[in-house]
């Protein structure tokens, strides 16, 4: 036997590849997915001998509602439901909730039927334009902290920026803080040093999925792609700035990051505070429990109407992607989009083209300059068919648009982490907030507009006489969409 399999290793190494493959496909198809993915993966490891079964093992098995992602026993404890309870809207509010939003109403609707998702009236809210805004007001909050400071971040690099903000933390736990830090494996970079400094300074610290080799596992599957920070359960931030020194913009030759977060006080801090134990009861070892000193009677005079919403494989639903889709197709005047990732599914496809021509303004900001060859041509793949339905596309020139944000008819508006893609619809571990406010409207409508001066409007005529290689490089890539 053993001469036999010497002989024909080969032979017996392609059936041992495609036994395993078949038992893969065979799972994929009673599984019921998107038949786009599935056909995606199916082509993959009947095709790619060796390099499917790989592909299919880092990225292709799903994980949501199973064991792995259950972190209920946090929204169990007393304090979270109090929290939830407290926030709940009753009579008068509700009704003059249903005057002031109109249609938007669905969209309020749609979200509270995640329990995680409340309206909350009373916050005050600051746009943030790019990272050194943003770092300067996160900064100054963490070393003004009391009680204590919570952050999950996909990417913290100790650079520049991260030395500062890792040595607050590690000076305010050692002032006796409670001080919690959740980074993502793949997304960060800590070296040993400053991890033991964290340690010693009494920083309790977790990687969210460690993996082995890091470097060579950019796409791995579910990765929690979140940047929050709270901060005495009174202020917190949500948006597309990470802790890295290239949000800082210099030196001047170096390529631009534009990006937008957000600082939040008031009653919305609760839902994010929320968010953040329940990554928290995933990430550490012991049972998490939750005291009221962490929720906070908040007295905020504004009146901005926001919802958080988290999406993930942890979540019954993809209910970023759903909230999206319905304030795209009940917009009645204008929705401008700005995303470094533009890889949409069926639905807000459907949306867009639903929108545009019904009248609807509908433009999209994404970078002309991108950090990945394939995400680049994929997108580019979308565009022909978007604009022929009367969408405005334009790329942004100045350098990397990085923000996630959409404003839609001066009433509605988000900031977050998800992208327009796939992968932050369905994947990664996501969350965004939802903003009924005009001034907030308006003032993101600003900042898009003067976006705009930086962009340069794709022509469609022009568009379609790209070459046919650009389009075999763009089908090529598209069809590895819902794998990227």
């Amino acid at each position: 036997m053993l001469d036999y399999i010497g002989q024909h290793y080969w032979d017996v190494l392609i059936v041992f590849n495609y036994t395993i493959a078949t038992t893969a496909v065979l799972t994929l198809i009673l599984k019921n997915n998107n038949p786009t993915k599935t056909l995606s993966y199916v082509i993959i490891l009947i095709f790619f001998p060796f390099l499917g079964l790989l592909v299919y093992y880092l990225f292709g098995q799903e994980y949501r509602k199973t064991k792995i992602f259950r972190r209920k026993q946090v929204l169990n404890q007393s304090t979270i439901q109090k929290s939830h309870e407290a926030l709940k809207l009753h009579g008068d509010a509700i009704r003059k909730v249903d005057d002031y939003l109109g249609t938007k109403t669905k969209l309020v609707q749609l979200l509270q039927s995640n329990t995680n998702s409340p309206l909350t009236l009373h916050n005050a809210v600051t746009l943030l334009k790019n990272g050194n805004p943003t770092f300067e007001a996160l900064l100054k909050d963490l070393k003004a902290a009391k009680h204590h400071i919570h952050l999950e971040y996909y990417i913290i690099k100790d650079g520049v920026i991260g030395t500062q903000l890792l040595n607050i933390l590690c000076e305010k736990a050692k002032a006796g803080l409670s001080v919690k830090l959740i980074y993502d494996d793949v997304g960060s970079k800590l070296s040993s040093a400053i991890k033991q400094k964290l340690t010693a300074s009494g920083v309790a610290h977790y990687p969210f999925m460690p993996v082995f080799f890091s470097k060579f596992t950019g796409k791995m599957n579910y990765r929690n792609h979140r940047k929050i920070a709270v901060i005495d359960g009174t202020i917190a931030y949500v948006g597309g700035v990470n802790i890295s020194d290239e949000y800082l913009n210099v030196p001047s030759d170096t390529l631009f990051w534009r990006d937008t977060h957000l600082r939040i006080e008031g009653e919305a801090v609760t839902s994010l505070q929320v968010e953040f134990f329940m990554t928290w009861d995933f990430v550490s070892a012991a049972k998490t429990n939750v005291a009221p000193s962490y929720f906070p009677k908040v007295a905020c005079k504004d009146n901005v109407a926001i919802q958080i919403a988290s999406s993930g494989p942890d979540t019954n639903a993809a209910h970023i992607m759903e909230a999206l889709f319905l304030a795209i197709t009940t917009a009645e005047d204008y929705v401008y989009i700005t995303t470094p990732y533009f890889v949409p599914n069926a639905q807000i496809i459907t949306a867009l083209r639903v929108a545009a021509k019904s009248g609807v303004d509908v433009r999209l900001i994404i970078p002309k300059a991108s950090d990945s060859w394939v995400v680049k041509h994929a997108t580019n793949s979308y565009l022909e068919h978007l604009m022929l339905e009367g969408i405005k596309v334009y790329r942004y020139t100045k350098g990397f648009v990085h923000a996630k944000t959409m404003v839609v008819d001066d009433i509605f508006s988000t900031v977050g982490t998800s992208n327009m893609d796939y992968r932050s619809f369905n994947i990664n571990f996501e969350v965004n907030a939802f903003i009924y406010d005009i001034e907030t409207s308006k003032t993101l409508k600003a900042h898009f507009l003067e976006d705009l001066k930086s962009c340069e409007r794709i022509d469609a005529k022009q568009w379609q006489q790209r070459s046919k290689f650009e389009r075999w490089k763009e089908s090529y890539c598209r069809l590895w969409s819902p794998l990227i």
